[in-house]
C-alpha cells in the first residue's frame, strides 16, 4: 500500500515551495534528468505517488496534469559526458539546481528527494529521504523527471538500435549487457560506469 502523499504544511502561509527530484542515476547509458515543480496550494490527485510505484500509463496521465496545473515546472538533462566529468551524484544535484533556477516565480524553499544537495542561489532547502513517497511536490517532480527521461531514451533507441533502450531505459539489464558485448559502447554510454559483468576476465581457466 503506497504511503499517503501530502503537502508540507508547517511553513508560513504564502511561502512558495518547490519539490525537486531526479531520474536515471543508475543506468549505463543516457542522461540523468532532474525536475523542479511548484504546485498550487492544496493540489491533490489520486494517482500521485513516487513515480517508481506508478504504472507508465499513470505517470503519463499525471505528467499532463502536472504540466497543465503546476504554478511552475522545469526539467533539465545532464548528458553522459558531464556525468563522467562530475560523477553521478554531483550531476544529479546540478540538474536539480538548473531546474530550480528556471522556475518563475522563484521558490522560497526547496524540498529535495534524498539526503544530499548543494546550496542553490541562496534558497533554503531540506533534503528528505523517500521524499518522493511523502511530499506531493517531490512526487510531481519525480513524475516529470521519469517521463521526460523515458521519452528521451525511446528517441535515443531509434538512433542507437540494438540496445533495447526503449525497454530497459539504459539500465544494466541482461539485454543491455549482451548488446554492449555485441555492439560495443555508444557516445551515449557513461564511461565512468563499469558494471562487473563487463569487466575483463583476468584468467581464462578453460584455456590454462
Amino acid at each position: 500500500m503506497p504511503r499517503e502523499i501530502h503537502l508540507l504544511d508547517h511553513f508560513c502561509e504564502g511561502v512558495v515551495e518547490a519539490g525537486c527530484d531526479e531520474a536515471g542515476r543508475g543506468p549505463l547509458a543516457g542522461p540523468v534528468y532532474a525536475a523542479a515543480v511548484i504546485l498550487p496550494e492544496g493540489f491533490r490527485h489520486p494517482l500521485l505517488n513516487d513515480s517508481k510505484q506508478m504504472s507508465e500509463t499513470a505517470r503519463n496521465e499525471l505528467r499532463a496534469v502536472i504540466e497543465r496545473e503546476a504554478v511552475a515546472w522545469a526539467v533539465e538533462a545532464v548528458e553522459p559526458a558531464e556525468i563522467d566529468a562530475l560523477n553521478i551524484l554531483r550531476a544529479s544535484i546540478e540538474g536539480m539546481r538548473r531546474a530550480v533556477l528556471r522556475l518563475s516565480p522563484r521558490p522560497d524553499f526547496l524540498l529535495v528527494d534524498g539526503n544530499r544537495f548543494l546550496p542553490c542561489d541562496g534558497i533554503p532547502y531540506r533534503t528528505v529521504v523517500h521524499g518522493d513517497a511523502t511530499y506531493a511536490c517531490i512526487a510531481a517532480a519525480s513524475v516529470l523527471a521519469k517521463t521526460h527521461r523515458d521519452e528521451r531514451m525511446r528517441a535515443l533507441a531509434l538512433e542507437y538500435p540494438g540496445y533495447g533502450w526503449e525497454r530497459n531505459m539504459g539500465y544494466p539489464t541482461p539485454e543491455h549487457i549482451a548488446a554492449i558485448r555485441r555492439l560495443g559502447y555508444t557516445p551515449m554510454h557513461r564511461n565512468s560506469f563499469h558494471p562487473k559483468e563487463l569487466e575483463p576476465v583476468l584468467f581464462d581457466f578453460e584455456n590454462n
